[in-house]
């Protein structure tokens, strides 16, 4: 039984799983908090081009 909890306690094949998980879900967040934070502006920005456009006298 010793034997047993000396080798669960110093394996480390899960600690790298975890790593990876943990990294992906920052990853995913910081997209996330990218697209909330730009998406307004560009929402703006498309509607100000498409107020050009429809103003616009092109001379056809």
């Amino acid at each position: 039984m010793k034997r047993y909890i000396s080798n669960f306690a110093h394996d480390e094949n899960g600690a790298v799983t975890v790593d990876f998980v943990v990294l992906t879900a920052a990853i995913t967040t910081l997209g996330l908090v990218v697209v909330t934070l730009f998406s307004g502006g560009a929402t703006g920005l498309a509607n100000e081009v498409e107020t050009t456009l429809e103003t616009h006298d092109f001379g056809l």
